[in-house]
């Protein structure tokens, strides 16, 4: 059904055609095996023939005046890595020499090749000149990357027999949003599920850190796992961004983890800072984060390792965040920096004392960014990863104490205490996502059952 209504859309004459044809042949039919008996009898209908002169249309004049007028076409693509201004027009249906020749010059037109490719290029052609080019990518600057997007225009102006000359305008200009859905199944890890459903990298980010407590996405992922997530896409001008990357922020999402289903949806509690809940309104934000980095490749867990320097092995009573050296590094929870400096194997080193007896290690640092004494808040920056001290390579190794012991960092954050909505943020929050919450359900319905008859890992 669902081909034929596809069909019906793309080529409505073919199909009203078939169906006429189809009832034809069946009513013909239907005739032919139906006993003389049961048709009626009595007189022949009269066949009355009605005549009348139509007048021609002025086909010739029609086609004189549509001969004169000129045809103009909007052509569109994205910039490619091994492009030149000349194969860019080319695709694009431009014949135009001067127009060639003015971008190449021009300091402003010329930047269309310039940076990030994936750019959106429209075209307007009129008999192969080009008469106006607008060309949309990502911002010139990383602080707008997130909220603008550049517009490029080159617009060519004909006045009388004078020559053709360009105008050229480049603008900053904000990125709208529209609520955007998106499902995906892992298959062999989450940014490659992402990938193949097409979401930015920037979403999947946010949706390791919302269900970072929940999941640990280092050991406990498997092949059948599946998610769903509501998020803000950016648009430029109403069309979507080509160039990738840029994204708003996730508004509810779905993940299905070992069959077991976590939910979680943005809301702004009045007079509070707006963060995570899952349907029954408890925070997904907890006093401790998983882990000191943004969504990140681990090299060595929480176990027993053998040694790269000692060349032994021995307990690693840490877990290793492998990131490129000058990656932020965030304290996972308020505490007081303890102690900020050089110790031995661990290179420039940083402790925070937290509530209790509990503590946090970040070591191998590039740099120390807080002081002794100094008072820090979750997700504040205190220093960038590196590889000083006993390290073969820039990684974070990492560490939380109870006492003098270490202990698992995941564990630690999985038990530590969650946020509830009050009786009446909690009654606004139930009315303001009943419709989210029933379409992440929907969905999150439909990739349950994809995952509960997928292959797992064995």
């Amino acid at each position: 059904m669902g081909r034929f209504q596809s069909a019906a859309h793309r080529h409505p004459r073919r199909v009203s055609a078939a169906v006429v044809a189809l009832l034809a042949g069946t009513a013909f039919t239907a005739f032919g095996v139906a006993p003389l008996t049961s048709l009626p009898q009595g007189p022949q209908p009269t066949i009355t023939q009605i005549n009348e002169a139509v007048a021609v249309p002025e086909l010739p004049a029609q086609i004189a005046r549509m001969d004169v007028q000129s045809l103009v076409l909007y052509r569109s693509d994205v910039t490619r890595p091994a492009d030149t201004v000349d194969s860019l027009l080319a695709r694009l249906g431009v014949d135009d020499l001067d127009t060639a020749q003015f971008i190449r010059n021009d300091p402003v037109a010329g930047t269309i090749l310039q940076g990030r490719t994936g750019k959106s290029v429209k075209a307007t052609v009129d008999n192969g000149q080009l008469r106006e080019l607008i060309v949309r990518g990502p911002a010139d600057t990383t602080n707008d990357f997130d909220t603008h997007f550049t517009r490029l225009t080159v617009t060519r102006v004909q006045e009388g027999n004078q020559p053709a000359h360009w105008n050229v305008r480049k603008e900053l200009v904000l990125l709208e949003t529209m609520p955007q859905m998106a499902s995906g199944t892992i298959q062999s890890s989450l940014y490659a599920a992402a990938d193949d459903a097409n979401v930015p990298d920037g979403v999947t980010n946010q949706m390791a850190e919302i269900f970072g407590n929940d999941i640990d996405f280092r050991r406990e992922l498997r092949k059948g796992d599946a998610f769903s997530v509501l998020y803000e896409a950016h648009t430029a001008d109403g069309e979507p961004i080509t160039w990738g990357g840029s994204a708003g922020r996730v508004l509810a999402a779905r993940f299905i983890n070992k069959d077991k289903v976590h939910d979680a949806i943005w809301f702004q509690e009045a007079g509070k800072k707006g963060t995570y809940y899952d349907l029954q309104g408890r925070s997904k934000t907890r006093s401790f984060l998983a882990s000191p980095l943004a969504f990140s490749r681990v090299t060595s867990g929480f176990a027993m390792r053998f040694h790269p320097i000692l060349q032994k092995w021995r307990a690693h009573l840490g877990v290793d965040f492998g990131a490129p050296t000058g990656t932020p590094v965030r304290a996972v929870g308020d505490g007081v920096v303890s102690f900020a400096g050089q110790q031995n194997g661990y290179g420039n080193v940083i402790q925070i004392q937290h509530s209790g007896d509990r503590a946090t290690v970040y070591a191998h640092l590039s740099r120390i960014d807080v002081r002794r004494g100094q008072r820090v808040e979750q997700g504040a920056r205190i220093g960038a990863v590196g590889a000083t001290g006993w390290a073969t390579g820039p990684h974070l190794h990492f560490e939380f104490k109870l006492g003098t012991h270490q202990v698992d960092p995941m564990t630690i954050a999985r038990a530590s205490d969650s946020q509830v909505l009050s009786p009446q943020a909690l009654a606004q929050f139930r009315q303001r996502t009943v419709d989210v919450a029933r379409s992440i359900q929907a969905a999150g319905q439909w990739q349950l059952a994809g995952a509960q008859s997928g292959p797992r890992f064995e």
